[in-house]
């Protein structure tokens, strides 16, 4: 901008054709306008203005009236294109910094999430590990008591020592991994919920439920049953109970399956819905977790699998697997 008013002045006061390079002031002006606030923009107008005034009378075409009228509308149409350019520019940048702010709300959200679901796994693995040191407790009791009258049932107990150990060690490992990132200094014990921890056994109590609610709920089991490790049966619990819950949020009444598939090495559950009746308002139901995120967070815990995804052409489908070897 600082060299084209000079070079067109010489150019033009050489008797030369003006509207050859015309153009060039106001190309420049037009950059200014895209680029500078208004102040900048004003400065710029009026060596510019005076350039094409100059280069428009230079000719003896035009009047002097004519030449700085089309001087203000030339520039006039330069600005407001280079304003309006400039305004979209920075509306773009905002649009930018607040998908950024909303990015990161998000993460915290999810990180947020993922905390409290811990916090509620750990409080379940701790009611796990209390009943194993307690069944320890009873049974290292027995076997000090009845070591020299029933050795049979010394051995017995101290076979169930054993097997609880091992258990109560596996749990810990869980509970080590639950609470690998701190909660803040929460204290993840306290308040840990009373009564006997759910298992899979107690499926039948949950559908129950979920058809009182409205839910239609059909039960499959494919391969040889048997009682899991309290933990993984506690997760997967809760991981269908999540899912039954899911469905009564989001596709009120509604038929689900789900079907439980063991093979030796691992247990696969999956909770298919139908999506609900199109024309039936979705229940709305408070608490149940943190969805999706605290779902995934359980199955990773035990070094399972999860999957989560809508069905065509309508419906959800939950899916997870455990191992659970024999």
């Amino acid at each position: 901008m600082n060299g084209a008013p000079t070079g067109f002045l010489a150019y033009s006061a050489s008797g030369y054709q003006p509207s050859v390079n015309v153009w060039g002031p106001v190309l420049a002006f037009f950059t200014v306008a895209t680029l500078r606030p208004a102040r900048a923009v004003t400065a710029a107008a009026i060596p510019t203005a005076v350039v094409w005034t100059y280069g428009s009378l230079a000719t003896g075409v035009l009047s002097v009236g004519v030449s700085v009228a089309q001087t203000v509308i030339v520039l006039g149409i330069a600005w407001a294109f280079g304003a309006s350019l400039r305004q979209l520019g920075l509306r773009n940048v905002e649009l930018a910094e607040l998908s950024r702010q909303l990015q990161r709300e998000q993460e915290a959200r999810a990180r947020h999430a993922v905390t409290e679901e811990r916090l509620r796994i750990a409080r379940e693995l701790h009611d796990v590990v209390a009943h194993h040191v307690s069944v320890l407790s009873v049974q290292s009791g027995l076997a000090q008591y009845v070591f020299d009258s029933a050795p049979q049932t010394a051995r017995a107990a101290l076979d169930t020592i054993n097997t609880t150990a091992g258990r109560t060690l596996e749990e810990m490992r869980g509970l080590l991994k639950v609470l690998r990132i701190p909660p803040d200094g929460t204290d993840v014990i306290a308040g840990s919920p009373s009564g006997p921890t759910p298992g899979l056994g107690s499926l039948p109590e949950l559908v129950e439920r979920m058809r009182a609610a409205g839910v239609t709920v059909e039960v499959m089991a494919n391969g040889v049953e048997r009682p899991l490790a309290p933990g993984p049966d506690l997760c997967a619990y809760r991981m269908v109970q999540e899912a039954l819950t899911n469905v009564l949020k989001h596709a009120g009444p509604a038929h689900v399956t789900v079907s439980l598939d063991y093979t030796p090495e691992q247990l696969t559950v999956r909770v298919v819905d139908d999506g609900g009746d199109p024309g039936a308002a979705p229940r709305q139901v408070t608490g149940g977790g943190q969805g999706l995120i605290g779902m995934r967070e359980r199955v990773n815990m035990y070094g399972g699998a999860f999957r989560a995804a809508p069905r065509r052409p309508a419906g959800f489908e939950v899916m997870f697997t455990l191992p659970v070897p024999s």
